[in-house]
Parts: structure tokens; C-alpha cells; sequence
């Protein structure tokens, strides 16, 4: 049996100027008949005065909806209909005529563009507000250093330094090993093994050590750090200590800027010597280049200005990520949508950051520490 046949078949039939409804007039029983009942609703419409419900079995509030559109949201001269089908076709003249919303308006490339300008002039004065503040807190410490937050500043430390030696050591590791195994393989063809140690020095110590733990810490401790502040927002903890008269950034934002300021140098000094260590080792089994070799012309073809650019560049990094995380942890809004709205916020824009600083850094000393032809 099909599924339409375990169902009385709704039928409507005029007799002079009356509708005579019949079956089971329910969603189930009218979906196979829809097209030939709506015909015989409009014909009963253009003729029937009167609607007999008496052989209706049953009825539920699609057909009672279909019923009251077709009638035009007003009952007919002369219904003859049981008290319970008349509180279902009730109940759907109760239900409120919601129009259709209206279209989305086109939006033109221009007006997209122009929101995410502003969108980022919006963020970009609250991070010259925020730092401004940082400032104002810096020269109350000079006054009142025993204001000065140890405990948050050795905590962010630990957590955001301490924590990530393993992983930046394992990715910088297995970041050199490719470097260098890829390197060799060109190398080689040229008859140029010698050169691995100055494409892994310059590489390594001047552009991918810094950027590499830029992109780990901000993806780590970036995300970290505006959730923290994200959930301190919404718990209200923030609001409680401007209510006790503490400064939010002093305990809060400070320490995490200047903590993950002082670590990122040293994590980029970490990374780039895990980096060099694979890619020594792989130098090693690909070209029979000896470490002591390795070790000792590092020094001849890499220039010390170098690793001091490669420390500046951790110290922007490690500074502008911190500042980009706090700054979005403080514009979270007080429910879980906004909060993981901002961390994935926090996390490209501290990326995207790093990848312009570098940039400008790149174009600033684009003649140091580089061999001059």
C-alpha cells in the first residue's frame, strides 16, 4: 500500500451553493491531492455560500491554514462545522499575517570596501588608545613601583615563554631539515654544497626564525590571551576591578605586553638554533658537509647584524601580538559568540601584523647585513 493509501482522501464536491468537505483533511492525506483540491477550493469559492464540514473526519492546522487563506482570512456566510474543527480553523485565524522580509539590498563593491576600512580605522585607533594607556602606566610605575605587577608579569612569562620551548624547537627542527634538504638538492646540481651553510644562516636568523615563532605564539598564546581576557568580560571580572579601583591595563594588559615582549626574543634565538641544528643535520646526510665545518663558516657568512635584526624583529612581533590579542579580548561582548568571534579575530590580525612589520622591516635594512655585490 502506498503512503497516501493509509489515509481517507480529502475531497470537496459543490451540491447547488454548497461545499461539501469529506476525508481526512490533514497534511499527510492532502500532499498527494494538493493541486486538485486547491482547483476545487477556487471553484467552491466562485460559487458556494455555505461549507459543510460534517464528513470531515479530521483536520489539523495545514488544512486549516489552507482552508482560511482560501476564504480570504474571513469565515463564509454559513459554515456547519463541529466544535473541535472549529477551534483548529480558529487557532489559524489567530495566527498573525507576517509578511515576506524584505530583499536584501544589493551592496556594491565600493560600500564592501568602505566598511573594512573603517572596520580597520576602528581598530587601529583602539590600538593607538590602548598603547597610549600602556604609556600613561608605564610613567605610574616610575612613580610607584611597588605597584609594579610581578606576579602577572612572571605568570604571562612562563606560559607564554617556558611553555612553548618544546613545540618551537620541534617545528624549527623539522623547519630546517626541509630547508636544507631542499636546498641541497639545487645546490648539488650546481656543484654549490658549500653555500648551505649561507642559505640556512640568512633564512634562518633574519627572516624564518622570527616569523615562524610570530605565527606559533600568535596561533598559541595571541588566541590564549584574548580568550582569558575575552571570559574576564564575560564573567564581569573586569568591571569588578574598575569597581575596586584597580586599572585594568596595570594588571592586566602590562604585564602580558612586556612578558611576551621580553620572551619572543629569546624564543626567536631558541628556534633559529633548533632550525640550524636540522638543518646542520641534514646538510650532513645529503652533502657530507661536517658539523664542524658547518659551525665554523656560520659565522663568516652570516653577519652578527643579522641575528640583531632577527631580535628587533621578535621584539615588534612579540609586542604587536600582544597589544592585537588584548585589544580584541577587551571588545568582547558578553556571550560565547562574540568571544569566539574575537579570538579568530585576535589570531589573523596578529598574523597579518606580523607579515607587514616584516615587510617593513625587510624594505628598512634591506642593505644590512647582507653581502654587497
Amino acid at each position: 500500500m502506498s503512503p497516501a493509501g493509509r489515509y481517507l482522501s480529502p475531497t470537496l464536491r459543490l451540491e447547488g451553493n454548497t461545499a461539501l468537505l469529506a476525508g481526512e483533511w490533514t497534511l499527510a492525506a492532502l500532499v498527494p491531492h494538493l493541486a486538485e483540491i486547491r482547483r476545487a477550493l477556487a471553484a467552491a469559492m466562485a460559487s458556494a455560500r455555505a461549507w459543510d464540514f460534517a464528513a470531515v473526519v479530521r483536520m489539523d492546522s495545514a488544512a486549516a491554514a489552507l482552508l482560511w487563506r482560501t476564504w480570504g482570512r474571513a469565515w463564509p456566510e454559513e459554515i456547519e462545522i463541529s466544535q473541535e474543527l472549529r477551534h483548529i480553523l480558529e487557532r489559524a485565524a489567530a495566527v498573525p499575517d507576517v509578511p515576506l522580509p524584505p530583499a536584501a539590498p544589493l551592496v556594491s563593491p565600493l560600500e564592501v570596501l568602505g566598511y573594512f576600512v573603517l572596520r580597520g580605522l576602528r581598530n587601529l585607533r583602539g590600538l593607538v588608545t590602548l598603547f597610549g594607556q600602556l604609556l600613561l602606566d608605564v610613567l605610574h610605575l616610575f612613580r610607584h613601583p611597588s605597584d609594579l605587577p610581578v606576579k602577572e608579569f612572571s605568570a604571562t612569562l612562563f606560559k607564554a615563554g617556558a611553555t612553548a620551548l618544546p613545540v618551537s624547537a620541534l617545528v624549527g627542527f623539522l623547519i630546517g631539515i626541509t630547508i636544507s634538504y631542499l636546498s641541497a638538492l639545487q645546490l648539488r646540481i650546481f656543484g654549490a654544497d658549500i653555500f648551505i651553510v649561507n642559505i640556512l644562516g640568512i633564512a634562518i636568523i633574519r627572516e624564518l626564525g622570527p616569523v615562524l615563532v610570530a605565527v606559533l605564539v600568535a596561533g598559541r598564546s595571541g588566541s590564549a590571551m584574548t580568550a582569558q581576557i575575552g571570559v574576564m568580560r564575560v564573567t564581569e571580572e573586569i568591571d569588578a576591578l574598575a569597581t575596586m579601583g584597580i586599572s585594568q591595563t596595570l594588571r592586566i594588559i602590562l604585564p602580558k605586553v612586556a612578558a611576551l615582549s621580553l620572551a619572543m626574543p629569546l624564543l626567536v634565538v631558541w628556534t633559529a638554533a633548533a632550525a640550524l641544528l636540522g638543518g646542520m643535520l641534514a646538510a650532513y646526510l645529503q652533502l657530507d658537509l661536517s658539523p664542524a665545518y658547518f659551525l665554523d663558516n656560520l659565522p663568516r657568512v652570516v653577519p652578527l647584524a643579522n641575528l640583531w635584526i632577527g631580535l628587533a624583529k621578535g621584539l615588534c612581533f612579540g609586542f604587536m601580538i600582544a597589544l592585537v590579542a588584548c585589544h580584541f579580548g577587551l571588545r568582547v561582548r558578553p556571550n560565547t559568540e562574540s568571544l569566539s568571534a574575537r579570538t579568530t579575530s585576535s589570531v589573523v590580525s596578529a598574523i597579518t601584523v606580523v607579515i607587514v612589520i616584516d615587510a617593513i622591516f625587510a624594505i628598512l635594512t634591506r642593505r644590512v647585513g647582507l653581502p654587497q655585490l
